[in-house]
Protein backbone atom coordinates (compact mmCIF):
# COMPACT_ATOMS: atom_id res chain seq x y z
CA UNK A 1 0.00 0.00 0.00
CA UNK A 2 2.95 2.33 0.69
CA UNK A 3 4.02 2.02 -2.95
CA UNK A 4 0.49 2.62 -4.25
CA UNK A 5 -0.81 5.71 -2.45
CA UNK A 6 -3.55 6.11 -5.07
CA UNK A 7 -5.34 2.95 -3.92
CA UNK A 8 -6.94 4.77 -1.01
CA UNK A 9 -9.06 6.56 -3.63
CA UNK A 10 -10.47 3.22 -4.81
CA UNK A 11 -12.62 3.12 -1.68
CA UNK A 12 -15.00 0.18 -1.80
CA UNK A 13 -15.75 0.73 -5.48
CA UNK A 14 -12.73 -0.91 -7.15
CA UNK A 15 -10.79 -4.02 -6.08
CA UNK A 16 -7.06 -3.59 -5.39
CA UNK A 17 -6.32 -6.72 -7.41
CA UNK A 18 -8.21 -8.89 -9.87
CA UNK A 19 -7.83 -12.56 -8.93
CA UNK A 20 -8.22 -15.42 -11.41
CA UNK A 21 -8.23 -13.27 -14.54
CA UNK A 22 -6.63 -15.40 -17.22
CA UNK A 23 -7.43 -17.50 -20.24
CA UNK A 24 -7.84 -16.63 -23.91
CA UNK A 25 -9.93 -14.05 -25.68
CA UNK A 26 -11.96 -16.57 -27.66
CA UNK A 27 -12.73 -18.51 -24.47
CA UNK A 28 -14.26 -15.29 -23.14
CA UNK A 29 -16.44 -15.04 -26.25
CA UNK A 30 -17.54 -18.67 -25.97
CA UNK A 31 -18.52 -18.16 -22.32
CA UNK A 32 -20.48 -15.01 -23.14
CA UNK A 33 -22.26 -16.73 -26.03
CA UNK A 34 -23.42 -19.44 -23.62
CA UNK A 35 -24.70 -16.88 -21.10
CA UNK A 36 -26.28 -14.41 -23.52
CA UNK A 37 -26.82 -16.27 -26.83
CA UNK A 38 -29.60 -13.98 -28.13
CA UNK A 39 -28.10 -10.73 -26.91
CA UNK A 40 -26.94 -8.47 -29.82
CA UNK A 41 -23.16 -8.51 -29.83
CA UNK A 42 -23.06 -5.97 -32.66
CA UNK A 43 -25.64 -3.50 -33.91
CA UNK A 44 -24.74 -1.77 -37.17
CA UNK A 45 -26.66 1.50 -37.38
CA UNK A 46 -27.25 2.27 -41.03
CA UNK A 47 -29.41 4.91 -42.77
CA UNK A 48 -32.80 3.50 -41.85
CA UNK A 49 -31.78 -0.03 -40.90
CA UNK A 50 -30.04 -2.04 -38.19
CA UNK A 51 -27.78 -4.98 -38.93
CA UNK A 52 -27.60 -7.27 -35.90
CA UNK A 53 -25.21 -10.08 -34.99
CA UNK A 54 -26.06 -11.93 -31.75
CA UNK A 55 -23.48 -13.51 -29.48
CA UNK A 56 -24.53 -16.96 -30.68
CA UNK A 57 -24.00 -15.82 -34.28
CA UNK A 58 -20.69 -14.11 -33.48
CA UNK A 59 -19.37 -17.31 -31.89
CA UNK A 60 -20.54 -19.50 -34.79
CA UNK A 61 -19.38 -17.12 -37.54
CA UNK A 62 -15.95 -16.78 -35.94
CA UNK A 63 -15.77 -20.59 -35.83
CA UNK A 64 -16.53 -20.69 -39.55
CA UNK A 65 -13.83 -18.14 -40.29
CA UNK A 66 -11.35 -20.07 -38.15
CA UNK A 67 -12.05 -23.24 -40.17
CA UNK A 68 -11.64 -21.25 -43.40
CA UNK A 69 -8.23 -20.00 -42.24
CA UNK A 70 -7.17 -23.51 -41.30
CA UNK A 71 -8.21 -24.70 -44.77
CA UNK A 72 -6.00 -21.92 -46.20
CA UNK A 73 -3.05 -23.31 -44.25
CA UNK A 74 -3.03 -21.01 -41.20
CA UNK A 75 -1.52 -22.68 -38.14
CA UNK A 76 -0.81 -21.58 -34.54
CA UNK A 77 1.80 -18.83 -34.50
CA UNK A 78 0.99 -17.55 -38.01
CA UNK A 79 -0.15 -13.97 -38.58
CA UNK A 80 -3.36 -12.80 -40.26
CA UNK A 81 -3.82 -9.13 -41.10
CA UNK A 82 -7.06 -7.17 -40.64
CA UNK A 83 -7.54 -3.92 -42.57
CA UNK A 84 -11.16 -3.12 -41.78
CA UNK A 85 -13.25 -0.19 -40.55
CA UNK A 86 -15.83 -0.61 -37.81
CA UNK A 87 -18.08 -3.32 -39.23
CA UNK A 88 -19.42 -6.64 -37.85
CA UNK A 89 -16.81 -8.44 -39.98
CA UNK A 90 -14.11 -7.09 -37.69
CA UNK A 91 -14.95 -8.98 -34.45
CA UNK A 92 -15.94 -12.07 -36.48
CA UNK A 93 -12.54 -12.16 -38.16
CA UNK A 94 -10.65 -11.16 -35.01
CA UNK A 95 -12.05 -13.94 -32.84
CA UNK A 96 -11.79 -16.40 -35.72
CA UNK A 97 -8.08 -15.68 -35.91
CA UNK A 98 -7.74 -16.25 -32.17
CA UNK A 99 -9.46 -19.63 -32.48
CA UNK A 100 -6.78 -20.84 -34.90
CA UNK A 101 -3.95 -19.94 -32.51
CA UNK A 102 -2.72 -17.33 -35.00
CA UNK A 103 -2.16 -13.65 -34.23
CA UNK A 104 -4.08 -10.71 -35.69
CA UNK A 105 -2.08 -7.92 -37.31
CA UNK A 106 -3.97 -4.65 -36.89
CA UNK A 107 -3.71 -2.52 -40.04
CA UNK A 108 -5.34 0.83 -40.68
CA UNK A 109 -7.58 0.60 -43.76
CA UNK A 110 -6.27 4.05 -44.71
CA UNK A 111 -2.73 2.75 -45.16
CA UNK A 112 -1.31 2.24 -48.62
CA UNK A 113 2.05 2.15 -50.35
CA UNK A 114 5.22 1.86 -48.29
CA UNK A 115 3.47 2.19 -44.92
CA UNK A 116 1.14 -0.73 -45.72
CA UNK A 117 3.92 -2.79 -47.28
CA UNK A 118 6.14 -2.34 -44.21
CA UNK A 119 3.56 -3.67 -41.76
CA UNK A 120 2.62 -6.64 -43.91
CA UNK A 121 6.24 -7.51 -44.68
CA UNK A 122 7.51 -7.01 -41.13
CA UNK A 123 4.70 -9.08 -39.60
CA UNK A 124 4.98 -11.86 -42.18
CA UNK A 125 1.18 -11.95 -42.51
CA UNK A 126 0.08 -14.76 -44.83
CA UNK A 127 -3.58 -13.73 -45.14
CA UNK A 128 -5.29 -10.35 -45.09
CA UNK A 129 -8.97 -9.51 -44.66
CA UNK A 130 -10.10 -6.19 -46.11
CA UNK A 131 -12.93 -4.49 -47.99
CA UNK A 132 -13.57 -5.05 -51.68
CA UNK A 133 -13.18 -1.30 -52.24
CA UNK A 134 -9.64 -1.47 -50.81
CA UNK A 135 -8.34 -4.35 -52.92
CA UNK A 136 -6.27 -2.13 -55.23
CA UNK A 137 -4.06 -0.84 -52.43
CA UNK A 138 -3.36 -4.45 -51.40
CA UNK A 139 -2.63 -5.47 -55.00
CA UNK A 140 -0.12 -2.63 -55.32
CA UNK A 141 2.07 -3.94 -52.48
CA UNK A 142 1.34 -7.66 -52.47
CA UNK A 143 4.52 -8.63 -54.33
CA UNK A 144 6.56 -7.00 -51.54
CA UNK A 145 4.93 -9.08 -48.79
CA UNK A 146 4.45 -12.71 -47.72
CA UNK A 147 0.71 -12.60 -48.45
CA UNK A 148 -0.66 -15.83 -49.87
CA UNK A 149 -4.38 -15.06 -49.72
CA UNK A 150 -6.56 -11.95 -49.82
CA UNK A 151 -10.07 -12.23 -48.36
CA UNK A 152 -12.46 -9.49 -49.47
CA UNK A 153 -15.67 -8.57 -47.69
CA UNK A 154 -18.28 -6.09 -48.84
CA UNK A 155 -19.46 -3.25 -46.67
CA UNK A 156 -23.00 -4.64 -47.12
CA UNK A 157 -22.27 -8.23 -46.01
CA UNK A 158 -24.13 -7.78 -42.69
CA UNK A 159 -26.84 -5.41 -43.85
CA UNK A 160 -30.36 -6.87 -43.42
CA UNK A 161 -31.19 -9.03 -46.49
CA UNK A 162 -33.42 -6.51 -48.29
CA UNK A 163 -30.97 -3.66 -47.75
CA UNK A 164 -28.10 -5.86 -48.96
CA UNK A 165 -29.98 -6.60 -52.19
CA UNK A 166 -30.86 -2.94 -52.73
CA UNK A 167 -27.26 -1.88 -52.10
CA UNK A 168 -25.99 -4.51 -54.56
CA UNK A 169 -28.37 -3.33 -57.28
CA UNK A 170 -28.11 0.42 -56.79
CA UNK A 171 -24.79 1.39 -55.25
CA UNK A 172 -22.29 -1.47 -55.07
CA UNK A 173 -20.53 -0.90 -58.38
CA UNK A 174 -20.65 2.89 -58.09
CA UNK A 175 -19.03 2.72 -54.62
CA UNK A 176 -16.32 0.32 -55.82
CA UNK A 177 -17.64 -2.56 -53.71
CA UNK A 178 -18.13 -5.15 -56.44
CA UNK A 179 -16.00 -8.29 -56.13
CA UNK A 180 -13.01 -7.87 -58.47
CA UNK A 181 -11.73 -10.53 -60.85
CA UNK A 182 -8.61 -12.40 -59.83
CA UNK A 183 -7.68 -14.80 -57.06
CA UNK A 184 -9.17 -12.89 -54.11
CA UNK A 185 -11.57 -14.87 -51.90
CA UNK A 186 -15.11 -13.67 -51.19
CA UNK A 187 -15.87 -13.50 -47.45
CA UNK A 188 -19.46 -14.76 -47.48
CA UNK A 189 -18.70 -17.63 -49.85
CA UNK A 190 -15.62 -18.58 -47.85
CA UNK A 191 -17.54 -18.82 -44.57
CA UNK A 192 -20.57 -20.58 -46.05
CA UNK A 193 -18.56 -23.74 -46.72
CA UNK A 194 -17.30 -24.19 -43.18
CA UNK A 195 -18.45 -25.84 -39.96
CA UNK A 196 -19.89 -23.66 -37.21
CA UNK A 197 -18.38 -25.90 -34.52
CA UNK A 198 -15.38 -24.69 -32.53
CA UNK A 199 -12.10 -25.87 -34.04
CA UNK A 200 -10.82 -26.83 -30.58
CA UNK A 201 -7.20 -25.82 -31.12
CA UNK A 202 -5.34 -25.45 -27.79
CA UNK A 203 -4.12 -21.88 -27.26
CA UNK A 204 -2.09 -20.82 -24.22
CA UNK A 205 -2.87 -17.54 -22.42
CA UNK A 206 0.68 -16.37 -23.12
CA UNK A 207 0.35 -17.02 -26.86
CA UNK A 208 0.67 -14.00 -29.13
CA UNK A 209 -2.81 -12.64 -29.91
CA UNK A 210 -2.22 -9.29 -31.62
CA UNK A 211 0.56 -7.38 -33.32
CA UNK A 212 -0.36 -3.74 -32.82
CA UNK A 213 1.95 -1.40 -34.71
CA UNK A 214 3.04 1.83 -33.10
CA UNK A 215 5.76 4.44 -33.34
CA UNK A 216 6.13 3.86 -29.60
CA UNK A 217 9.24 5.11 -27.86
CA UNK A 218 11.44 4.46 -30.90
CA UNK A 219 9.82 6.63 -33.58
CA UNK A 220 9.99 3.66 -35.97
CA UNK A 221 6.79 1.61 -36.46
CA UNK A 222 7.16 -1.58 -34.42
CA UNK A 223 4.69 -4.34 -33.71
CA UNK A 224 3.85 -4.46 -30.02
CA UNK A 225 3.35 -8.12 -29.13
CA UNK A 226 0.18 -8.42 -27.05
CA UNK A 227 -0.69 -11.82 -25.63
CA UNK A 228 -4.12 -13.22 -24.84
CA UNK A 229 -3.34 -12.69 -21.14
CA UNK A 230 -2.35 -9.04 -21.73
CA UNK A 231 -5.64 -8.30 -23.49
CA UNK A 232 -7.91 -10.40 -21.26
CA UNK A 233 -6.50 -8.75 -18.13
CA UNK A 234 -6.71 -5.23 -19.55
CA UNK A 235 -10.36 -5.74 -20.51
CA UNK A 236 -11.07 -6.89 -16.93
CA UNK A 237 -9.15 -3.91 -15.50
CA UNK A 238 -11.14 -1.51 -17.64
CA UNK A 239 -14.46 -3.03 -16.66
CA UNK A 240 -13.50 -2.87 -12.96
CA UNK A 241 -13.10 0.89 -13.40
CA UNK A 242 -16.58 1.26 -14.95
CA UNK A 243 -18.33 0.70 -11.66
CA UNK A 244 -22.00 -0.22 -11.93
CA UNK A 245 -21.98 -1.83 -15.38
CA UNK A 246 -24.52 -4.64 -15.74
CA UNK A 247 -23.62 -7.86 -17.52
CA UNK A 248 -25.72 -8.48 -20.59
CA UNK A 249 -27.51 -5.14 -20.33
CA UNK A 250 -25.21 -2.36 -21.59
CA UNK A 251 -24.67 -0.76 -25.01
CA UNK A 252 -21.24 0.67 -25.91
CA UNK A 253 -20.99 3.36 -28.57
CA UNK A 254 -18.21 2.02 -30.83
CA UNK A 255 -16.84 5.05 -32.67
CA UNK A 256 -13.10 4.78 -31.95
CA UNK A 257 -11.49 2.71 -34.74
CA UNK A 258 -11.23 -0.97 -33.89
CA UNK A 259 -7.86 -1.30 -35.60
CA UNK A 260 -6.43 1.02 -32.92
CA UNK A 261 -5.38 -0.39 -29.53
CA UNK A 262 -8.10 1.68 -27.83
CA UNK A 263 -10.77 0.22 -30.12
CA UNK A 264 -9.42 -3.28 -29.58
CA UNK A 265 -9.84 -2.82 -25.82
CA UNK A 266 -13.44 -1.67 -26.26
CA UNK A 267 -14.25 -4.75 -28.36
CA UNK A 268 -12.72 -7.17 -25.86
CA UNK A 269 -14.30 -5.45 -22.85
CA UNK A 270 -17.71 -5.45 -24.53
CA UNK A 271 -17.50 -9.17 -25.28
CA UNK A 272 -16.45 -9.89 -21.70
CA UNK A 273 -19.39 -7.86 -20.37
CA UNK A 274 -21.94 -9.28 -22.79
CA UNK A 275 -22.68 -5.76 -24.00
CA UNK A 276 -23.85 -4.62 -27.42
CA UNK A 277 -21.38 -2.77 -29.62
CA UNK A 278 -23.16 0.01 -31.50
CA UNK A 279 -21.32 0.68 -34.77
CA UNK A 280 -22.44 3.70 -36.79
CA UNK A 281 -22.04 3.29 -40.54
CA UNK A 282 -19.91 6.30 -41.55
CA UNK A 283 -16.67 6.96 -43.42
CA UNK A 284 -15.14 9.17 -40.73
CA UNK A 285 -16.47 10.43 -37.40
CA UNK A 286 -19.65 12.42 -38.04
CA UNK A 287 -20.83 14.12 -34.84
CA UNK A 288 -24.35 14.81 -36.09
CA UNK A 289 -24.84 11.25 -37.33
CA UNK A 290 -23.52 9.81 -34.05
CA UNK A 291 -25.69 12.10 -31.92
CA UNK A 292 -28.76 11.07 -33.92
CA UNK A 293 -28.20 7.40 -33.01
CA UNK A 294 -28.13 8.00 -29.24
CA UNK A 295 -31.88 8.39 -28.67
CA UNK A 296 -32.49 5.53 -31.11
CA UNK A 297 -30.22 2.92 -29.49
CA UNK A 298 -29.70 4.36 -25.97
CA UNK A 299 -25.96 3.60 -25.53
CA UNK A 300 -24.80 3.83 -21.92
CA UNK A 301 -21.02 3.94 -22.41
CA UNK A 302 -19.18 6.21 -24.85
CA UNK A 303 -15.41 5.57 -25.05
CA UNK A 304 -13.94 8.35 -27.15
CA UNK A 305 -11.31 11.02 -27.64
CA UNK A 306 -11.49 14.75 -26.84
CA UNK A 307 -12.15 15.76 -30.46
CA UNK A 308 -15.28 13.58 -30.56
CA UNK A 309 -16.80 15.02 -27.39
CA UNK A 310 -15.92 18.56 -28.48
CA UNK A 311 -17.50 18.01 -31.91
CA UNK A 312 -20.76 16.89 -30.31
CA UNK A 313 -20.67 19.86 -27.92
CA UNK A 314 -20.35 22.22 -30.92
CA UNK A 315 -23.28 20.76 -32.87
CA UNK A 316 -25.84 23.35 -33.84
CA UNK A 317 -29.09 22.70 -31.98
CA UNK A 318 -27.39 19.90 -30.03
CA UNK A 319 -30.10 20.11 -27.37
CA UNK A 320 -32.56 18.55 -29.83
CA UNK A 321 -30.80 15.21 -29.35
CA UNK A 322 -31.60 13.24 -26.21
CA UNK A 323 -28.14 12.18 -25.06
CA UNK A 324 -29.11 11.27 -21.50
CA UNK A 325 -28.66 7.51 -21.87
CA UNK A 326 -24.87 8.09 -21.83
CA UNK A 327 -23.65 7.46 -18.27
CA UNK A 328 -19.93 6.76 -18.47
CA UNK A 329 -17.15 7.99 -20.76
CA UNK A 330 -13.37 7.63 -20.66
CA UNK A 331 -11.38 9.86 -23.00
CA UNK A 332 -7.91 9.02 -24.25
CA UNK A 333 -5.29 9.86 -26.91
CA UNK A 334 -5.01 13.58 -26.12
CA UNK A 335 -5.53 16.14 -23.36
CA UNK A 336 -9.18 16.54 -22.35
CA UNK A 337 -9.96 20.26 -21.81
CA UNK A 338 -12.04 21.12 -18.76
CA UNK A 339 -14.59 23.07 -20.80
CA UNK A 340 -15.17 20.01 -23.00
CA UNK A 341 -15.90 17.94 -19.88
CA UNK A 342 -18.26 20.52 -18.43
CA UNK A 343 -20.24 21.01 -21.66
CA UNK A 344 -20.54 17.29 -22.41
CA UNK A 345 -21.61 16.40 -18.89
CA UNK A 346 -24.21 19.16 -18.99
CA UNK A 347 -25.60 17.75 -22.24
CA UNK A 348 -25.72 14.11 -21.13
CA UNK A 349 -25.89 14.08 -17.36
CA UNK A 350 -23.18 11.41 -17.56
CA UNK A 351 -19.63 11.33 -16.28
CA UNK A 352 -16.63 12.03 -18.56
CA UNK A 353 -13.08 11.51 -17.30
CA UNK A 354 -9.61 11.49 -18.79
CA UNK A 355 -7.58 8.29 -18.91
CA UNK A 356 -4.17 7.23 -20.14
CA UNK A 357 -2.89 4.33 -22.12
CA UNK A 358 -0.37 3.31 -24.73
CA UNK A 359 -0.25 0.50 -27.26
CA UNK A 360 2.54 -1.25 -25.39
CA UNK A 361 0.23 -1.63 -22.36
CA UNK A 362 -2.78 -3.13 -24.15
CA UNK A 363 -3.44 -0.07 -23.81
CA UNK A 364 -5.15 1.13 -20.57
CA UNK A 365 -2.93 2.11 -17.62
CA UNK A 366 -4.67 4.84 -15.60
CA UNK A 367 -7.85 6.89 -15.40
CA UNK A 368 -9.70 9.31 -13.21
CA UNK A 369 -12.38 7.72 -11.00
CA UNK A 370 -15.74 7.21 -12.70
CA UNK A 371 -17.68 6.19 -9.62
CA UNK A 372 -19.86 8.49 -7.56
CA UNK A 373 -17.75 10.27 -4.96
CA UNK A 374 -14.48 9.44 -6.74
CA UNK A 375 -11.96 12.28 -6.80
CA UNK A 376 -11.39 13.72 -10.26
CA UNK A 377 -8.52 16.14 -10.77
CA UNK A 378 -8.63 18.51 -13.75
CA UNK A 379 -5.66 18.04 -16.04
CA UNK A 380 -4.76 14.69 -14.50
CA UNK A 381 -4.71 11.34 -16.30
CA UNK A 382 -5.83 9.86 -12.98
CA UNK A 383 -4.49 6.93 -11.01
CA UNK A 384 -3.31 3.46 -12.05
CA UNK A 385 -5.75 0.59 -12.52
CA UNK A 386 -5.81 -2.48 -10.24
CA UNK A 387 -2.61 -4.57 -10.40
CA UNK A 388 -0.80 -1.68 -12.09
CA UNK A 389 2.23 0.20 -10.79
CA UNK A 390 3.51 3.52 -12.08
CA UNK A 391 6.24 5.95 -11.09
CA UNK A 392 8.15 8.93 -12.45
CA UNK A 393 11.91 8.52 -12.90
CA UNK A 394 14.76 10.82 -13.86
CA UNK A 395 15.34 11.13 -17.60
CA UNK A 396 19.10 10.75 -17.40
CA UNK A 397 19.40 7.27 -15.85
CA UNK A 398 15.80 6.13 -15.61
CA UNK A 399 16.64 4.57 -12.25
CA UNK A 400 15.83 7.25 -9.68
CA UNK A 401 12.22 7.76 -8.59
CA UNK A 402 11.45 11.48 -8.48
CA UNK A 403 9.53 13.26 -5.73
CA UNK A 404 6.02 14.62 -6.26
CA UNK A 405 5.91 17.63 -8.54
CA UNK A 406 9.18 16.96 -10.37
CA UNK A 407 8.78 16.00 -14.06
CA UNK A 408 10.44 12.88 -15.41
CA UNK A 409 9.73 9.83 -17.54
CA UNK A 410 6.62 7.83 -16.70
CA UNK A 411 7.30 4.10 -16.28
CA UNK A 412 4.61 1.48 -15.70
CA UNK A 413 4.41 -2.17 -14.70
CA UNK A 414 1.55 -4.63 -14.77
CA UNK A 415 0.11 -7.75 -16.40
CA UNK A 416 -1.08 -5.70 -19.38
CA UNK A 417 2.47 -4.72 -20.46
CA UNK A 418 3.41 -6.18 -23.84
CA UNK A 419 5.76 -9.10 -24.38
CA UNK A 420 8.04 -6.88 -26.47
CA UNK A 421 8.44 -5.52 -29.99
CA UNK A 422 8.20 -7.94 -32.90
CA UNK A 423 11.60 -8.64 -34.49
CA UNK A 424 13.19 -5.82 -32.49
CA UNK A 425 15.11 -7.14 -29.47
CA UNK A 426 17.18 -3.96 -29.04
CA UNK A 427 14.07 -1.76 -28.98
CA UNK A 428 12.44 -4.19 -26.55
CA UNK A 429 15.43 -4.07 -24.21
CA UNK A 430 15.33 -0.27 -24.28
CA UNK A 431 11.58 -0.09 -23.65
CA UNK A 432 11.24 -2.76 -20.95
CA UNK A 433 13.84 -2.72 -18.17
CA UNK A 434 13.55 -4.83 -15.03
CA UNK A 435 9.87 -5.37 -15.79
CA UNK A 436 9.11 -1.64 -16.16
CA UNK A 437 7.82 -0.19 -19.43
CA UNK A 438 9.49 3.13 -20.23
CA UNK A 439 6.69 5.04 -21.90
CA UNK A 440 8.56 7.99 -23.41
CA UNK A 441 5.99 10.28 -21.75
CA UNK A 442 7.06 13.01 -19.34
CA UNK A 443 4.84 13.20 -16.27
CA UNK A 444 4.70 14.33 -12.67
CA UNK A 445 2.76 13.15 -9.63
CA UNK A 446 1.10 14.96 -6.78
CA UNK A 447 1.10 13.97 -3.12
CA UNK A 448 -1.99 11.79 -3.61
CA UNK A 449 -0.38 9.69 -6.33
CA UNK A 450 -2.36 11.24 -9.20
CA UNK A 451 -0.41 11.50 -12.43
CA UNK A 452 -0.22 14.50 -14.74
CA UNK A 453 1.21 14.28 -18.25
CA UNK A 454 3.65 17.02 -19.10
CA UNK A 455 4.53 15.96 -22.65
CA UNK A 456 6.18 13.40 -24.88
CA UNK A 457 9.90 13.02 -24.30
CA UNK A 458 10.55 13.29 -28.03
CA UNK A 459 8.41 16.47 -28.29
CA UNK A 460 10.36 18.42 -25.67
CA UNK A 461 11.76 21.68 -27.04
CA UNK A 462 15.17 22.95 -25.93
CA UNK A 463 15.46 26.69 -26.53
CA UNK A 464 18.42 28.64 -25.23
CA UNK A 465 19.38 25.60 -23.13
CA UNK A 466 16.01 25.54 -21.36
CA UNK A 467 13.45 22.71 -21.53
CA UNK A 468 10.00 23.65 -22.80
CA UNK A 469 7.04 21.29 -22.95
CA UNK A 470 4.62 22.07 -25.83
CA UNK A 471 1.62 20.71 -23.94
CA UNK A 472 1.95 23.42 -21.28
CA UNK A 473 1.80 26.20 -23.88
CA UNK A 474 -1.09 24.50 -25.69
CA UNK A 475 -3.07 24.33 -22.44
CA UNK A 476 -2.66 28.06 -21.88
CA UNK A 477 -3.55 28.93 -25.48
CA UNK A 478 -6.77 26.90 -25.26
CA UNK A 479 -7.88 29.03 -22.31
CA UNK A 480 -8.18 32.04 -24.63
CA UNK A 481 -11.80 32.45 -25.84
CA UNK A 482 -10.66 32.96 -29.46
CA UNK A 483 -8.76 29.64 -29.58
CA UNK A 484 -10.46 26.37 -30.46
CA UNK A 485 -7.33 24.23 -30.79
CA UNK A 486 -3.58 24.69 -30.63
CA UNK A 487 -0.43 22.80 -31.51
CA UNK A 488 3.07 23.82 -30.45
CA UNK A 489 6.38 22.55 -31.88
CA UNK A 490 10.06 23.41 -31.94
CA UNK A 491 12.01 24.19 -35.08
CA UNK A 492 15.81 24.34 -35.36
CA UNK A 493 17.47 27.72 -34.93
CA UNK A 494 21.20 28.51 -35.37
CA UNK A 495 21.47 30.54 -32.16
CA UNK A 496 18.78 29.32 -29.76
CA UNK A 497 18.94 25.65 -30.72
CA UNK A 498 15.17 25.66 -31.29
CA UNK A 499 12.49 28.31 -31.47
CA UNK A 500 8.87 27.75 -30.46
CA UNK A 501 6.15 27.89 -33.10
CA UNK A 502 2.43 27.79 -32.24
CA UNK A 503 -0.32 26.80 -34.66
CA UNK A 504 -3.74 28.06 -33.61
CA UNK A 505 -7.24 27.21 -34.87
CA UNK A 506 -9.47 30.23 -34.11
CA UNK A 507 -13.02 29.76 -32.85
CA UNK A 508 -14.37 32.16 -35.49
CA UNK A 509 -13.44 33.88 -38.72
CA UNK A 510 -10.60 36.33 -38.06
CA UNK A 511 -10.82 39.73 -39.76
CA UNK A 512 -7.35 40.88 -38.63
CA UNK A 513 -4.86 37.99 -38.07
CA UNK A 514 -2.18 40.39 -36.84
CA UNK A 515 -4.45 41.74 -34.12
CA UNK A 516 -5.31 38.24 -32.88
CA UNK A 517 -1.63 37.25 -32.84
CA UNK A 518 -0.91 40.31 -30.71
CA UNK A 519 -3.73 39.45 -28.30
CA UNK A 520 -2.44 35.89 -27.95
CA UNK A 521 1.12 37.06 -27.32
CA UNK A 522 -0.05 39.37 -24.54
CA UNK A 523 -2.23 36.60 -23.11
CA UNK A 524 0.74 34.21 -23.03
CA UNK A 525 3.13 36.79 -21.55
CA UNK A 526 0.91 37.17 -18.48
CA UNK A 527 0.84 33.41 -17.88
CA UNK A 528 4.21 32.05 -18.98
CA UNK A 529 7.87 33.02 -18.61
CA UNK A 530 9.16 34.87 -21.67
CA UNK A 531 11.28 31.98 -22.95
CA UNK A 532 8.12 29.85 -23.30
CA UNK A 533 6.23 32.38 -25.42
CA UNK A 534 6.24 31.21 -29.08
CA UNK A 535 8.34 33.26 -31.47
CA UNK A 536 5.82 32.56 -34.22
CA UNK A 537 2.07 32.19 -34.06
CA UNK A 538 0.38 30.82 -37.18
CA UNK A 539 -3.40 30.81 -37.69
CA UNK A 540 -4.62 27.66 -39.42
CA UNK A 541 -7.93 25.98 -40.29
CA UNK A 542 -7.12 22.70 -38.52
CA UNK A 543 -4.47 20.89 -36.50
CA UNK A 544 -3.51 17.60 -38.20
CA UNK A 545 -4.43 14.61 -36.06
CA UNK A 546 -4.58 10.85 -36.23
CA UNK A 547 -7.95 9.11 -36.66
CA UNK A 548 -8.37 9.05 -32.88
CA UNK A 549 -7.58 12.72 -32.46
CA UNK A 550 -3.94 12.58 -31.38
CA UNK A 551 -2.05 15.70 -32.63
CA UNK A 552 0.47 14.93 -35.36
CA UNK A 553 3.29 17.14 -34.13
CA UNK A 554 5.63 15.58 -36.69
CA UNK A 555 3.54 17.15 -39.47
CA UNK A 556 3.53 20.50 -37.67
CA UNK A 557 7.30 20.33 -37.19
CA UNK A 558 7.81 19.68 -40.89
CA UNK A 559 5.54 22.62 -41.74
CA UNK A 560 7.33 24.90 -39.27
CA UNK A 561 10.70 23.92 -40.72
CA UNK A 562 9.50 24.70 -44.26
CA UNK A 563 8.08 28.03 -43.17
CA UNK A 564 11.35 28.93 -41.43
CA UNK A 565 13.40 28.02 -44.50
CA UNK A 566 11.19 30.20 -46.69
CA UNK A 567 10.97 33.15 -44.28
CA UNK A 568 13.31 35.38 -42.34
CA UNK A 569 15.52 34.08 -39.53
CA UNK A 570 13.56 36.29 -37.13
CA UNK A 571 9.86 36.38 -38.11
CA UNK A 572 7.95 39.64 -38.10
CA UNK A 573 5.71 38.55 -35.25
CA UNK A 574 8.59 37.32 -33.08
CA UNK A 575 8.57 38.22 -29.42
CA UNK A 576 11.45 39.07 -27.16
CA UNK A 577 12.76 36.09 -25.25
Amino acid sequence: MEDRPWQRFYGDAVPRTLPNVDGTLHAVLEATARRFPDRPAVQLAGPGFTGTVTYRALDRLSNQFAHALIRLGIRPGDRVALALPNLPQYPIALYGIFKTGAAAVQVSPLYHGDELAHQLRDSGARVIVTLTRLHRQIDEVRARTALEHVVLTKISDYFPPLWRILYTLRRERREGDAMPSGDALAWRRLLSRESAEAPGIPVAPDALAVLQYTGGTTGVPRGAMLSHRNLVVNAAQGLAWFVGLREGAECLLMVVPMFHAYGLLVVNASVRLGASLLMVLMRLFDARLVAAQVPRYRPSVFPGVPAMYAAINRLKHVAQYDLHSIRLCVSGAAELPRKTIEEFERLTGGRLVEGYGLTEASPLVAANPLWEGGVRKPGSIGIPLPDTDARVVDMETGARTLPAGEPGELVVRGPQVMQGYWNAPADTANAIRDGWLYTGDIARTDEDGYFFLVDRKKDMIITGGLNVYPREIEEVLRQHPAVREAGVVGVKHPIRGEIIVAYVVPTHLVADPGELRGQLREFLRTRLPSYKVPRRIELVDAIPTTLIGKPLRRVLRDQAARDSAEGDAEPQDAVDG
